[in-house]
């Protein structure tokens, strides 16, 4: 095997390590380190050891010893990320949370109590057994943890009713880099008893401190489901659309849209046309949730509106033709790649009243970077994935895929959005951060970092180092969760 960055070895420490926590807990071989040395973002670099813990006292030994002798350490869960955020850039230790995935529902609360590993898919069936429903649903749910969840602030399709994983976290536990044991808020509905630090571990990729466990709020089962798959003539008309279901106080549980260039990869895929004789065009999936009244009332405002805005509009019958909709949605991402074999995917996100300049800049930059550049992503919320697509080989095209993603996120920036809305920034968003961020306020995040972690061993080498992940070599592997 030939590693693509090679990192110190940090023997001393890592023989320390095993003589506190043995060799079934800590791996040096070639074959697990190997394994864990890369995440969605495809780059391989050399990690020392992986440290799969058991329990959660074994994380506070880690970050003992990581600290004492400055080792970096790199929390991973399963390597879901697409931004490196879970890559050991810097090599060092991986500690793997995997192990760690213990669920307890709490039904009268309406409280779920995991630990850091759990799937989140796992904790949604969990939390469905008993009546309640946990929103956030990244694509990747049946494989990502709740840990790099919330390593993250990760999303998904329920963002713009529910919300993000922040809006769900209840109370944190887990480990200051030093190895000292935390605990961040309490099992209760109200906490207001000093710094809100729970917060500032959320979406903090791991850099702040490693989460162990978590208190998750949940929310009743919706009683009712009403699923709607509509078309339009082009993207500007899908999204003045989509601002006049808003407006008219609307809020559909899901309203994802997806781009003529993402309807043309999924219908491709599937062999199917979403509506016969229109070929290609964009589309809104809506879907409404709630009791029985509320969405008998929303639907027949929402059939309203198809019918004034929408070139066709067809409704599910049930719940199997509901997931025959969906999996439109779900094809058009792996599909992409007929366009081009590698991918800059961007999670931007922007206000509402921005959504029409926003397509327009988009066809604008489709046409002077001459990439096809598929756009899907989360009405309801402003979360946008723009995929830039291009062939790797083909010096002209990486060039061009460079310019756009920087043209992409000033734009983005510019119009009042936010570069990252759930992928965070990790190595692949770094070039602009500071398109984001103002100077000021890069060192106020800087500060932060240097006081909770003053030796810098907690996932070094992410957000703040600038890293162009398109200047590397990717590796040639297909993982579970791949769209492709």
């Amino acid at each position: 095997m030939r590693w693509l960055f090679h990192m110190k070895s940090f023997a001393k420490a890592t023989a320390a390590l095993k003589r506190r926590l043995g060799s079934r807990v800590v791996h040096t071989d070639e074959a697990a380190r190997r394994e864990a040395s890369f995440d969605s973002s495809k780059i391989l670099f050399e990690a020392a050891a992986v440290i799969r813990v058991r329990r959660e006292v074994e994380v506070g030994i880690v970050l003992e010893l990581a600290n004492k002798f400055r080792v970096p350490v790199t929390t991973r869960g399963r390597g879901t990320t697409l931004t490196g955020a879970a890559a050991p850039v810097q090599g060092g230790w991986v500690l793997d949370t995997l192990a760690l995935d213990k669920i307890a529902i709490d039904g009268e609360s309406g409280m779920a109590h995991v630990q850091a590993g759990a799937k989140v898919g796992d904790i949604q069936r969990a939390a469905a057994a008993q009546g309640w429903f946990y929103p956030p649903d990244p694509s990747s749910k049946e494989y990502c943890t709740i840990g790099g969840n919330i390593a993250c602030n990760a999303g998904g399709m329920h963002g713009g009713k529910y919300g993000v994983t922040r809006d769900f976290v209840v109370a944190l536990r887990g480990f200051l880099p030093t190895g000292e044991f935390v605990e961040w808020g309490t099992a209760t509905k109200k906490f207001s008893a000093g710094f809100n630090m729970r917060d500032l571990w959320i979406g903090s990729e791991g850099m702040l401190g490693v989460v162990t466990g978590v208190v998750l709020k949940l929310v009743p089962q919706p009683a009712a489901r009403w699923t709607l798959l509509t078309s339009f003539r082009d993207e500007t008309t899908a999204l003045r659309a989509a601002l006049a279901l808003f407006r008219q106080h609307v809020q559909p549980a899901i309203c994802e849209f997806l781009d003529r260039e993402s309807v043309l990869c999924a219908e491709r895929a599937t062999a199917k046309t979403i509506f016969a004789g229109q070929a290609g065009r964009p589309v809104i999936l809506l879907e409404l949730t709630g009791t029985q009244l509320d969405v008998k009332e929303q639907s027949a405002a929402v059939r309203a509106w198809a019918k004034a805005h929408a070139t066709a509009h067809r409704v599910a019958r049930d719940r199997d033709e509901a997931e025959e909709l969906w999996a439109v949605r779900r094809k058009c991402s792996g599909a992409m790649f007929e366009l081009g074999d590698a991918k800059l995917n961007e999670d931007v996100v922007l206000p509402m009243r921005s959504y029409v300049k926003f397509a327009r800049f988009l066809a604008a930059l489709k046409r002077e970077s001459g990439l096809h550049i598929p756009t899907f992503g989360h009405l309801a919320d402003g979360n946008l994935h723009v995929n830039i697509m291009y062939r790797r080989a083909d010096p002209r095209e990486s060039r061009a895929a460079e310019r756009a993603v920087k043209k992409l996120m000033e734009t983005v920036v510019a119009l009042g959005g936010a570069i990252s809305g759930e992928h965070g920034i990790g190595l692949a968003k770094t070039p602009f951060l500071r398109i984001q961020h103002s100077a000021a306020q890069v060192r106020a995040m800087q500060a932060v970092k240097d006081a909770l972690d003053p030796r810098g061993i907690l996932n070094p080498g992410k957000m703040f180092n600038v890293f162009r992940v398109w200047e590397h070599p990717r590796m040639d592997v297909h993982l579970p969760w791949d769209h492709k």
